[in-house]
C-alpha cells in the first residue's frame, strides 16, 4: 500500500483549545510510527514565530504565532490573524510539498484555508461543534453572515464528518444535502480507568469539565449544588476549566457563599485529570449543545454516572449508565442527583454500565476509521488529485 503524505490544519492545538484540540491530539498518537503515514500539521501557538515540532519520525507540527490573549477564546481578530499567517504558510507548504490530502479540523475557519486551493487538492473536514449553526448565541451573528460561505466550503469538501448523531443532524438541518459520515471521538482506556471499589463517598463529589462558555451553563450546575447543600446534602463540586466565563462564575460563586462547596480550578493539564475523575463520584453536565463530549468519555471510562441534559451528542453517551435530565433547571438537575445518590445500587450498576460503554470508544477504532476515510477518497477519481 502507497504511503499517505497528509497535510492536517487545525486553528486550535493544546495548549490552545478545548475539547476539539485534544481530540486532534490523540487521533496523531495513533499515526505515530504508522509506515502509511506521513503527517504534517499546521496550527497555532501563544508564543511569537513560526516553528516546527517534531511529535514523532512521520509527524511534525508547525505552529503559527498570535496575539492570544486567552488560550481558551478566541477573539475574532485572533481568528483572523490565524487566517491570514497559516494562509501564507498553507500555501508554501503546498508548494514545497506532495501532499495527497488535507484534514481540516473545523469549517470554519480552518476549512477556508482549504476551500481556497480546491482545485489543487482534496479536502476532507471534521466538523466539530462551534463550525456548525446551532444554538451558539455569542456566534449567532457570525452564523448568520458566514452561512453562505459555510456551505460553499462543505459542498466543495471530498468529505464531510461529523463526530456524534447529534451534530449530523444539526449539520443536515444546515445543509440538508450534504453527505455526512459520523466517527466519533474516542478516550484511552488505559489512562483513565475506575478506582478499584467504585463506591459513593461520605461526601458526595460531583465534577465537571470543559471550556467555561455559555452553552455549558455552568450556572445551572452551581444553583443545582446549592439546592443540595441547603437539603442537607455534604457536597464538593468541581468545576475543572477555563474560559470567557470563569471570573463571572468565580463571582456567582462567592456571592450565592458556596466557597467552602464548590472549586473553580481554572485549567488543568491532561497529566492531572485521570486521578480526578476517580476520587469524583459523578459526572454532571448541563450543556447546551456537544459535538461529542471528550470530558464525558474519560468520566465514563473512569467508571462515573453521568447526569446530563439532554442534548445533541449525549444520545451515543447515555444508555443505562447516567440520567439525562429533561428540564434544563437547577432543581431537575438537583433531582436527578438526589435520585441517583439514594439508590446505592443504581450507582453501582451505571458505574459499571459507564466503564462498558466507554469501551466501546478507543482511538484506535477512531484512527482506523479515518484512514478508510482518506484511502476511499484517494481510491475515488474525484477525490485524486488533478
Amino acid at each position: 500500500m502507497s504511503r499517505l503524505n497528509l497535510l492536517m490544519l487545525n486553528y486550535e492545538f493544546p495548549p490552545i483549545g478545548g475539547g476539539a484540540a485534544g481530540a486532534h491530539l490523540c487521533l496523531l498518537k495513533q499515526f505515530i510510527h504508522n509506515d502509511e503515514l506521513k503527517i504534517d500539521v499546521l496550527t497555532s501557538s501563544a508564543q511569537p514565530g513560526f516553528f516546527r515540532e517534531n511529535l514523532s519520525e512521520n509527524i511534525n507540527v508547525y505552529r503559527v504565532g498570535l496575539h492570544k490573549k486567552q488560550l481558551h477564546y478566541w477573539r475574532k481578530i485572533e481568528v483572523v490573524e490565524w487566517l491570514l499567517k497559516a494562509g501564507y504558510h498553507y500555501r508554501k507548504m503546498l508548494r514545497r510539498n506532495s501532499y495527497d490530502l488535507v484534514h481540516a479540523f473545523f469549517g470554519f475557519p480552518t476549512g477556508w484555508l482549504c476551500y481556497k486551493t480546491a482545485n489543487r487538492i482534496p479536502y476532507i473536514i471534521s466538523l466539530r461543534g462551534s463550525d456548525v449553526p446551532g444554538q451558539n448565541t455569542r456566534l449567532a451573528v457570525d452564523y448568520k453572515i458566514f452561512g453562505p460561505l459555510f456551505k460553499a466550503i462543505w459542498k466543495k469538501a471530498s468529505a464531510l464528518v461529523a463526530c456524534s448523531e447529534g451534530l449530523k443532524s444539526r449539520a443536515l438541518r444546515f445543509l440538508p444535502s450534504a453527505a455526512i459520515d459520523i466517527i466519533p471521538n474516542g478516550v484511552d482506556l488505559d489512562s483513565y480507568s475506575p478506582s478499584e471499589s467504585k463506591q459513593l463517598s461520605d461526601e458526595l463529589k460531583l465534577i465537571t469539565v470543559g471550556r467555561l462558555s455559555v452553552t455549558k451553563r455552568i450556572e445551572i450546575l452551581i444553583d443545582a449544588v446549592d439546592l443540595l447543600i441547603k437539603q442537607g446534602y455534604r457536597v464538593r463540586f468541581l468545576i475543572i476549566g477555563g474560559g470567557a466565563g470563569e471570573e463571572s462564575l468565580r463571582r456567582l460563586i462567592i456571592r450565592k457563599n458556596l466557597t467552602k462547596f464548590i472549586e473553580l480550578t481554572g485549567r488543568m493539564g491532561t497529566e492531572h485529570m485521570p486521578d480526578l475523575y476517580r476520587v469524583s463520584d459523578i459526572y454532571i453536565s448541563a450543556t447546551m449543545q456537544e459535538g461529542m463530549s471528550n470530558a464525558m468519555l474519560e468520566a465514563m471510562a473512569s467508571g462515573l454516572p453521568i447526569i446530563t441534559t439532554r442534548c445533541e451528542g449525549v444520545e451515543e453517551l447515555i444508555i443505562d449508565n447516567g440520567i439525562i435530565v429533561e428540564q434544563d433547571d437547577a432543581e431537575s438537575m438537583a433531582e436527578a442527583v438526589r435520585q441517583l445518590t439514594n439508590d446505592s445500587g443504581m450507582y453501582e450498576q451505571m458505574s459499571i454500565g459507564a466503564r462498558k460503554l466507554a469501551e466501546r470508544f478507543t482511538w484506535k477504532i477512531v484512527a482506523d476509521e479515518y484512514l478508510k476515510c482518506y484511502r476511499k477518497i484517494l481510491d475515488t477519481p474525484i477525490g485524486r488529485k488533478p
